[in-house]
């Protein structure tokens, strides 16, 4: 829009309102990073309880700053607020102000927030938003990343002394030769394959914190090879402490994982860090490292944007139901060449479910700004997503609009989905363990256990344990999806099974015995898995105790008087012998 066509009261209203939702980003962005500033100290003092309500408040501080802009602009435009020519002026000046900014794309999400909130828009409005599909958003990034840099000549010990030396916290290393000793036998170790030393290492000057510990992330480099260097630090009783170190990919994939919380890491612009984390994790998209750094929005905005740009590429293909059991509560599509599932609540719930439309979509909030403890998928919400009905598999469309009509409907040839949860793909346990071999079997399910006790000791109970409710990843983690019936562990009244003491209630089919909502019989669990002999007697033998009720009773005992489990994101041998 030329400023010049327009009269000189909108001209600076428009500017005046651009002006002002630059600096309320720009005033989220402050307060995101106050409450991440925390961190340090609530690490040098343990307070994992305090670094958890941090999380919380930063996840509901968007929100929070959206209110008090869409308040301000309110009050600011009276009743133009919702005049498109005004808000078209106002995209115009406000693209300007932020064009030389870093984080310009994350302006710009926050300003489509803000006209959604007025226009309560359907879809997108390329007339008054920012719409750019075939972009990526770092491209353009240049700018390098804050880090320190250290080159390698002679003791590899010597120089992660240093790297320790650069990173001080409030509380001392407990011993930080011993340490930086344990991380270079490591290193050598795990690289031993590269033919040659280290040459050289490079880490980002901000740590980042998450749960019970603290990490500094970067690279090593060879004299041809490069790798990801993340060394985690843990606040140990007699100090900060070297607790693993991680070289491979897989390994930092699964840290910087979706079934995670997210980080909190003190950076003053976003999208270079994202530019540097790509370089350690080039196949994990950019829409993922956003949110796993905290930035949500950003995160909704790039999956949308990459999507969207991969389904305008395949005008033939269609959605599918997605593979596994099909949902009482969820109906679960996908693009078969995307990883991606789209999940919608149903109009009606088939028996025996008995929950409420709202109850469900509650216990996606819980797991949104729960400790997901590695367990737990990130479940975005998307509402008003726009198909083409052609694009569609017959039977799927129907089913959509037969019994989905609280979350879908028809727009002439389109059909515009008001309200879902979008997650990655992963494959179902069930079919997984039938698929594969054996032992790759047997190892699935043993980390289904695992996954149980993970879940259990962050305070969340699956509800349901059905093997058709968890997921394996990529690198073959059992991940619990299915959010319909999960509570926490300090809410469920687990019960042993009574005793029939006559014959009527010992032939009685079903339950003789009164069942409340929310009691859970443990050893009750086993008999509905469909395991084979072999895959549950190697369940019984490793993690029997999940169906014994005293597990559960004492657990809910720990919680209750605050204990707090630690629940590593990487493997075991990947942790640091400091003998």
């Amino acid at each position: 829009m030329n400023f010049a066509t327009l009269d000189s009261v909108t001209a600076t209203l428009a500017a005046r309102a651009a002006a002002g939702i630059r600096r309320g980003f720009a005033d989220y962005h402050a307060r995101f990073r106050a409450l991440t500033q925390r961190a340090p100290q609530r690490f040098a003092q343990r307070d994992w309880v305090g670094m958890r309500g941090d999380l919380v408040e930063r996840i509901e501080l968007y929100d929070v700053c959206v209110a008090e802009m869409h308040q301000w602009l309110e009050a600011e435009l009276g009743l133009r607020s919702i005049e498109h020519a005004l808000w078209r002026a106002i995209r115009d000046a406000y693209a300007a102000g932020i064009a030389p900014l870093l984080d310009q794309e994350m302006y710009k999400t926050y300003y489509n927030t803000l006209t959604r909130r007025f226009f309560r828009t359907r879809g997108v409005d390329p007339q008054i938003e920012f719409v750019a599909l075939d972009i990526e958003p770092t491209d353009r990034i240049a700018h390098p990343v804050a880090r320190h840099s250290y080159s390698v000549f002679g003791d590899l010990g010597a120089v992660f002394r240093r790297v320790l030396e650069s990173y001080r916290f409030a509380r001392p290393y407990a011993d930080s030769a011993r340490c930086a000793q344990a991380i270079a036998r490591t290193v050598e170790a795990q690289l031993g394959g590269w033919g040659s030393p280290p040459v050289a290492l490079e880490l980002l000057e901000t740590v980042f914190y998450r749960e019970q510990r603290a990490y500094l992330v970067g690279r090593v480099f060879g004299e041809r090879e490069h790798a990801p260097l993340v060394i985690a630090l843990e606040n140990a009783d007699d100090g900060i402490r070297a607790d693993a170190v991680l070289t491979e990919r897989d390994h930092v994939a699964q840290v910087f994982g979706y079934t995670r919380s997210y980080f909190l890491a003190d950076l003053e612009t976003v999208g270079d860090a994202v530019v540097f984390l790509r370089t350690l994790l080039p196949k994990k998209p950019v829409d993922e490292l956003y949110t796993v750094l905290g930035r949500a929005k950003q995160g909704k905005t790039e999956r949308y944007r990459h999507f969207f740009r991969h389904l305008g590429t395949r005008p033939d293909e269609r959605f599918v139901h997605a593979d596994g059991e099909r949902g009482m509560v969820m109906l679960v599509f996908t693009l078969p060449s995307y990883p991606l599932v789209f999940k919608l609540i149903r109009d009606h719930f088939a028996f025996p479910k008995e929950i409420a439309r709202d109850e469900v979509m509650q216990k996606y909030r819980i797991v949104f700004r729960h400790d997901r403890a590695g367990r737990l998928v990130d479940a975005q919400e998307f509402r008003f997503l726009r198909f083409a009905q052609r694009q569609f598999d017959p039977v799927l469309l129907a089913e959509l609009i037969d019994g989905c009509r609280e979350s879908v409907y028809e727009d002439g040839e389109d059909l515009v989905v008001a309200h879902c949860y979008v997650e990655r793909r992963l494959r179902p346990l069930n079919l997984y363990v039938r698929e594969v071999a054996p032992d790759d079997a047997e190892r699935a399910v043993l980390d289904y256990g695992q996954s149980i006790k993970d879940l259990a000791r962050s305070n969340i109970f699956p509800g349901d344990l059905l093997l058709k409710n968890f997921g394996v990843t990529r690198n073959r983690r059992a991940i619990f999806y299915d959010y319909d019936e999960l509570c926490l562990v300090s809410e469920c009244r687990f019960r042993r099974l009574p005793t029939a003491t006559t014959d009527d209630e010992d032939m009685h089919h079903g339950a003789w015995y009164h069942v409340n909502a929310n009691d859970v019989f443990p050893e009750q669990f086993p008999r509905f898995l469909g395991l084979t002999p072999a895959q549950q007697d190697a369940l019984m033998r490793t993690h029997g105790e999940i169906f014994d009720v005293r597990w559960w009773l004492a657990l809910q005992e720990d919680l209750a008087r605050g204990a707090q489990f630690d629940v590593s994101p990487y493997p075991a041998a990947t942790r640091l012998a400091t003998g």
